[in-house]
């Protein structure tokens, strides 16, 4: 039996397996197969597979739920008060007039970060307010870090931080949360975007204050078409704000969610924050002007930030040695956000009555997920002809 165990010490798992099992294996048979490839056989699940199972409820009424939350950060020390829904910080939707118009429903704004140094003065100076309720972004450049730094010194009413890249794997992007921390001590950081519970730990231990939880899930990325890469949003929820809470930290589940009963279920998985970006695309406040299409409807341009519409606008063009990983469409005009950020709100409220959540941060707590093979009665398709379209 020892001589046994030193070969399997010295010929790995897979050829261990085969050896134990009775099976002889010649020296090119080991040498050829892959020793790294792993499946994983757990089933992972998306928003379209679950629902939230109905509970007992005490609940008289949705205007009972509470949607505030007060949220005391690991590394900063701060104390925040909102409601937990953050735009994305695209430059459709990420921009000062969103942020306007929600810092009065208590929402957060992640702004997108082409700004210039001089707007972000004059919307402090004329929307102090609005100013706590937003984050500004960077990525991993030094010149980006720069330009934050230089926000951060002539507004000192914003204390948030998103450090945003699609790949928070790498460990360039590790070196800029900490060296982001080691500048800014007492601001909130949010960082990402990772899908597993040990790069969620690896950022909170690194300076993060709130992860980043999501890879693929957008309506205009195309991610996971371009590159295979991705992580189903529902369990990497899940998986990541248990690593998170561990630590003290907190998560955001950023993109995929299409709809309110989205939005409770990524509450329900976990996520402390939800972040949206195709949600706000079409109103008022989000960026570039209406198109009025040949049949009188009006739409606006909407992209994702690894877009090549995006990249031609912010870069000159999508370099030769990437592709494109996000698309560009036309989305019907909203009109103002309000209505939007209503109708949001409203479903989750009515989520939380149905299991007896009485404020938003009890959601989890009440949730039961039930795997599902259908969500919606579709029998006449999606069209609403009581909402703007």
């Amino acid at each position: 039996m020892a001589s046994v165990l030193r070969h399997v010490a010295r010929v790995g798992r897979p050829a261990a397996a085969a050896v134990l099992a009775g099976v002889a294996l010649d020296s090119s048979t080991a040498a050829t197969r892959p020793q790294c490839m792993r499946v994983e056989e757990d089933t992972k699940l998306d928003f379209k597979d679950v629902l939230i199972r109905p509970k007992r409820s005490t609940l008289r009424s949705r205007k009972e739920v509470r949607m505030e939350r007060s949220i005391t950060f690991k590394h900063s020390g701060r104390t925040l008060t909102c409601v937990p829904v953050v735009v994305a910080n695209m430059d459709t939707v990420g921009t000062f007039e969103m942020a306007k118009a929600l810092c009065e429903h208590g929402c957060l704004v992640a702004i997108h970060k082409h700004y210039p140094v001089e707007a972000w003065r004059a919307f402090v100076a004329e929307a102090p307010a609005a100013a706590r309720h937003v984050a500004v972004s960077m990525g991993t450049s030094p010149a980006d870090a720069a330009k934050v730094d230089a926000i951060l010194s002539s507004c000192p009413e914003v204390t948030t931080i998103c450090i945003d890249v699609a790949n928070g794997y790498a460990e360039c992007f590790v070196d800029r949360v900490r060296e982001t921390r080691a500048k800014w001590p007492t601001h909130t950081i949010m960082a990402g975007n990772v899908v597993t519970n040990e790069m969620t730990e690896e950022l909170i231990l690194n300076g993060a204050d709130i992860v980043k939880v999501g890879i693929g899930p957008g309506s205009v990325c195309t991610t996971r078409k371009q590159t295979g890469v991705g992580y189903p949003q529902v369990s990497a929820v899940i998986e990541c704000a248990d690593a998170a809470h561990g630590l003290g930290g907190h998560i955001v589940s950023d993109g995929g969610i299409t709809c309110p009963g989205d939005a409770a279920k990524a509450f329900g998985a976990g996520a402390d924050f939800i972040m949206m970006g195709g949600l706000f695309s079409g109103t008022d406040e989000s960026a570039g002007d209406e198109i009025v299409k040949p049949d009188g409807s009006r739409v606006k341009l909407f992209y994702g930030m690894s877009s090549s519409v995006a990249m031609t606008k912010h870069a000159g063009g999508v370099a030769e040695y990437r592709s494109s990983e996000g698309k560009a469409v036309e989305v019907p005009a909203k009109g103002p956000v309000k209505g939007v950020i209503l109708d949001l709100l409203g479903g989750i409220r009515s989520s939380c009555t149905y299991v007896g959540a009485a404020s938003l941060r009890e959601l989890p707590k009440r949730t039961t997920f039930i795997r599902v093979t259908q969500q919606l009665n579709t029998v006449f398709g999606s069209h609403d002809l009581s909402k703007k379209q």
